[in-house]
């Protein structure tokens, strides 16, 4: 610290308070929302934290220090052994007869209210969808427009409000012997499961999509006055709250299902957050055990932010992860195959 400059030594007490919030994002995943609801807005900031420690070391393997760019090095070290690491370097197929695919894909109401200027967006997702031809498919934001031909068996869908409500959909290639939905408190959001028959074996398969914080990439006000500031916290906190909320009444309904499960939905909350790891407890998370980059779902203005998921069963081997980079909706869709 001596022989730093005195720009040098502002920088590395910014470079030693970043490095300590990112420590610090590892109780995360273990801190209840409504308890500190400020802390949970830091999940949405940890692969921030990470890019910022790369320019870190940057910075100062160019100034020519020599120690400074230590503190940031094992800040990266950390999370790479900690799987705190955004990005994944490697991906893995197998080739399996025996294997079933899974797609999930907040569709957006298929574009109804034109956010993208194409009036074909509808037939693309269909045509989309049928390429891909995955054998189950979990659907947020749907509702079944006139123009999307979703050619399944078997469907359960949960719709919000009037006929031309939106809400949910889970579509089939196998029998679906039991459905149901566990209805969120004052949520537009919500949660809906099938027990479907494969190969004799009963699965049960559920489609979650948690509480949103309203924030949309194309909409983002940057010049923000303090007391749009304090309304955006207060939408974060209440959003973390009812977030918690929704996932203690899915952990309890999960309980009681003795099947193999899969869970797969929009989370509207990154793989750091206290909801991912109860959603996913003893899971695997597809995107970790296949994927490769950094798996994005939701591109907020060029920040590659993770909060759709394929969790599957442990007795499940997960023998693919993709996503798709093909911007019909504001989310991107992705596929996991599975066989077991």
């Amino acid at each position: 610290m001596k022989n730093l400059s005195f720009l040098n030594k502002i920088i590395f007490f910014v470079n030693n308070v970043l490095a300590l919030l990112f420590l610090a994002s590892f109780t995360l995943p273990y801190v209840p929302p409504q308890s500190f609801p400020l802390l949970s807005i830091m999940s949405l900031l940890v692969p921030f934290l990470i890019f910022v420690h790369f320019g870190f070391i940057i910075y100062w393997l160019l100034a020519g220090v020599k120690k400074q760019f230590l503190l940031s090095t094992f800040c990266i070290l950390v999370a790479i052994g900690f799987s705190f690491f955004p990005y994944k370097f490697n991906a893995k197929t197998i080739i399996s007869g025996s294997s079933f695919s899974i797609m999930n894909y907040n569709v957006r109401i298929f574009n109804k209210y034109n956010w993208i200027n194409n009036e074909d967006i509808p037939s693309k997702m269909a045509a989309f969808i049928k390429e891909q031809d995955p054998d189950l498919l979990s659907l947020q934001e749907y509702y079944p427009a006139q123009d999307v031909i979703l050619d399944y068996p078997y469907k359960y869908e949960k719709l919000s409000g009037n006929k031309n409500g939106m809400g949910l959909g889970l579509f089939s290639k196998y029998p679906i012997v039991n459905q149901g939905s566990l209805d969120f408190e004052q949520s537009h959001n919500n949660a809906i499961f099938i027990d479907i028959i494969k190969n004799s074996d009963t699965i049960r398969v559920y489609n979650v999509h948690l509480e949103s914080f309203g924030i949309h990439a194309d909409s983002v006000d940057l010049n923000l006055t303090e007391t749009k500031s304090k309304k955006l916290v207060y939408r974060l906190k209440t959003s973390f709250s009812k977030q918690q909320s929704q996932v203690e009444k899915f952990i309890e309904h999960k309980t009681q299902c003795d099947y193999k499960l899969i869970v797969s939905g929009d989370f509207n909350n990154t793989a750091y957050s206290w909801a991912y790891h109860k959603l996913k407890g003893e899971l695997t998370d597809s995107f970790l055990a296949a994927g490769k980059g950094f798996g994005k779902t939701y591109p907020f203005n060029g920040y590659p932010l993770r909060i759709d998921f394929i969790l599957a069963d442990k007795k499940f081997k997960v023998n693919e992860h993709r996503n798709f980079d093909i911007q019909l909706s504001d989310h991107e869709p992705i596929l996991a195959k599975l066989s077991y």
